[in-house]
């Protein structure tokens, strides 16, 4: 296979006008491209084209548009997986140390994956080492106490993917306290949040790493109950659209608390009316979703 031949900016631009594509403004979008890549932006104008051909009404405006809303409903997101982040490392570091106390996380017997719980503890170690120059707690423990950081400082240290493998591998006793805390009291709610931890790992790193979430489609669907599938919407073929963004929404809902998810509910209609031209079906939600959710 041939490799794919450099192409400058201009030449990136002239590619899109012959495939349709109308510019009015050709220093904004020169600039654009250089700052963003033609390659990341692509994604973005799937929405406005078929194949490689764009529909007549497509502007570089609107590519623009999708590619700032995207970025800034990113940070939204990010701004409450860190709400429900911390909550968990919170509210697992209390039923943890409240059953086995604040150094039991080291012993590798208080959980069922040995070899996993060593990964864990490894890697948070790490950071603890790199870290240790910053950081006044560890300092604290570390330089002047001599000593192991107890579990609810040490959460800290750990991703939000940590806490999620950290969880699944703990006793069924704890995982079903934390669980109860999280209000998933039926009788297989620790599986359940196991579940909903996973699915904001995954959306986590996609918002962390600059990843679209516009007309994304995901392979690792989000868990949901009956009532919350009665929320998706239906696709072309009448399906429920469970492969979007949106159910992943509706986890987030499930864990946060109800004055944070309205708040992040606001920013996102906010969102919408600062960039009418995004249509919100792109990430799965359905039309009367302000009403619903």
């Amino acid at each position: 296979m041939a490799d794919k031949e450099f192409k400058t900016v201009e030449e990136q631009l002239e590619i899109l006008r012959s495939r349709g594509l109308t510019i009015n403004d050709n220093a904004q979008a020169r600039d654009f491209l250089l700052r963003n890549n033609y390659y990341r932006i692509s994604g973005y104008s799937l929405t406005l084209r078929k194949n490689d051909a764009f529909f007549k009404t497509a502007t570089f405006q609107n590519i623009v548009d999708i590619y700032q809303f995207d970025h800034e409903f990113r940070h939204i997101l990010l701004q409450y997986l860190e709400v429900i982040e911390v909550q968990m490392k919170s509210i697992y570091a209390y039923e943890f140390t409240k059953v086995h106390g604040p150094l039991g996380y080291l012993n590798a017997d208080f959980f069922t994956g040995k070899a996993k719980h060593k990964e864990i503890i490894a890697k948070a170690n790490q950071q603890k080492t790199q870290r240790l120059p910053h950081e006044a707690y560890l300092k604290h423990f570390v330089n002047d106490m001599h000593q192991d950081i107890p579990l609810w400082a040490y959460v800290d240290l750990l991703t939000i993917s940590d806490i999620s493998f950290l969880y699944s591998i703990s006793e069924q006793s704890i995982k079903d306290a934390v669980a109860r805390t999280f209000g998933l009291t039926m009788k297989k709610g620790a599986s359940i949040l196991g579940s909903y931890m996973h699915s904001m790992t995954i959306i986590r790193n996609l918002c962390a790493h600059g990843s679209r979430i516009y007309n994304r489609l995901f392979e690792q669907k989000p868990s949901l109950n009956k009532k919350e599938k009665a929320l998706l919407r239906k696709n072309s073929k009448g399906e429920l659209d469970n492969a979007h963004f949106y159910g992943f929404l509706l986890i987030m809902k499930r864990l946060l608390p109800a004055d944070k998810f309205s708040e992040m509910k606001n920013s996102m209609i906010a969102l919408t009316q600062k960039y009418p031209f995004v249509r919100m079906d792109y990430y799965g939600f359905r039309s009367d979703w302000q009403q619903k959710v």
